[in-house]
């Protein structure tokens, strides 16, 4: 009896909560790495987790962060890809792994951005850096802002390229977060990020090769970003992600000895997640959810629809049967196709395990009041009031 009591405990709290693929007790997983973890794009769902919240230097993945206040600031419109930076004594001085740029050079945010990238060019960094916050020590305290904002307690940074520094410190968890925030709320990045490849000042005598320092774009398939980091306290440090299959996956490994274990264990951890995850389409976009009446609209019933497809990911083995709560908000007109009008979430049992945004399926626009008036009057003419 009591056997079978701890069965039910044991039942019912999976119910409740997410169910992990740990490949903990896999000790062929990245053996080499001092900390890593693979994470489900899309959901957030670890799947795999070695010293997540091991406090270590993550070297010029840092820039990840830096990145993100970039893409803001592009998004905000408070700069343009087509920006001209002239570069500083301190930018052009900065050491490690550089673009070659030189102290009064003019060059713009977009081949900057390729810089940073690409080639991980601290010196580009320092002047994006510069030009967004005025000096390398203000665009920290942004980077810093953004680590909080996140609610990552694992980090701090003290330079902007993730040169060594005493008390400059991540964590592979926080990494993985910082990465999941940088290619889901900025997806151009991956303009960047995947390109295996590439010139600065292109159409110059001054022409520059970029190659990727991140081999897996151009060797693993579905890899398209994100990035590498080495210093003599980091190791070898490589943020990835790949997608197959609509399965977008995040890898994250710290502390490698060497460039080629590093990507092997990498490409060996998102092999993993592709061998043991699926990825299902519940709905797809512009599927009615819902219709709402309106009384003082210009279109009397109108389609509720999702916003974007609605994936789930699961084991490879599950085949799962979801249950959907809709929410809609407290709509007030105008309503424009591609507006959040409400939520729809995803349970399996009574766990949810996603939601995704509706919108309207069709502009709505309030009736004027001469418009009101002759509604009133064909209402009463056919008995509706």
């Amino acid at each position: 009896m009591k056997r079978i009591v701890i069965i039910l405990i044991f039942l019912s709290l999976i119910s409740v909560f997410p169910v992990y693929v740990f490949a903990n007790d896999n000790n062929n997983l990245i053996p080499g790495a001092v900390s890593g973890l693979l994470m489900d794009a899309d959901s957030g769902k670890i799947i795999f987790e070695k010293d997540k919240n091991k406090r270590v230097a993550v070297a010029s993945m840092t820039k990840m962060v830096a990145q993100i206040i970039v893409m803001e600031k592009i998004d905000e419109k408070k700069i343009k890809w087509d920006d001209i930076v002239t570069v500083s004594k301190n930018a052009a001085d900065m050491g490690g792994s550089q673009i070659y740029i030189a102290e009064g050079e003019k060059i713009t945010v977009e081949d900057l951005m390729k810089g940073i990238s690409m080639a991980s060019g601290n010196d580009a960094t320092v002047a994006m850096a510069e030009y967004i916050s005025g000096s390398e020590n203000k665009f920290v305290e942004l980077m810093n802002k953004k680590v909080k904002e996140l609610g990552l307690k694992n980090t701090v940074f003290k330079n902007c390229t993730g040169l060594d520094e005493d008390g400059h410190y991540s964590s592979a968890y926080d990494m993985a977060i910082i990465a999941r925030e940088l290619i889901i709320k900025h997806p151009d990045i991956f303009r960047f990020s995947s390109v295996y490849e590439d010139y600065l000042r292109e159409d110059t005598d001054n022409k520059f090769w970029l190659v990727n320092t991140n081999k897996l774009v151009r060797f693993y398939e579905g890899a398209d970003g994100l990035k590498t980091g080495h210093t003599d306290n980091a190791g070898y440090c490589l943020a990835a992600t790949a997608k197959r299959n609509n399965l977008r996956l995040i890898a994250i490994v710290l502390g490698e000895g060497n460039a080629t274990t590093r990507n092997n264990e990498t490409m060996e951890l998102l092999d993993y997640g592709y061998k043991n995850l699926k990825t299902v389409k519940l709905k797809s976009s512009g599927d009615i959810v819902k219709k709402i009446k309106f009384d003082k609209a210009d279109t009397k019933i109108v389609d509720i629809v999702l916003k974007n497809d609605l994936y789930v990911t699961e084991n490879i083995t599950d085949n799962k049967e979801y249950k959907y709560k809709i929410d809609i908000d407290d709509l007030k007109l105008p309503i424009k196709i591609g507006d959040i009008v409400g939520k729809i979430e995803v349970y399996s049992g009574n766990r949810k395990i996603k939601e995704g945004n509706l919108t309207v399926s069709k502009d709505i626009n309030p009736l004027s009041f001469m418009e009101l008036i002759f509604k009133e009057i064909v209402d009463l003419a056919i008995g509706e009031f």
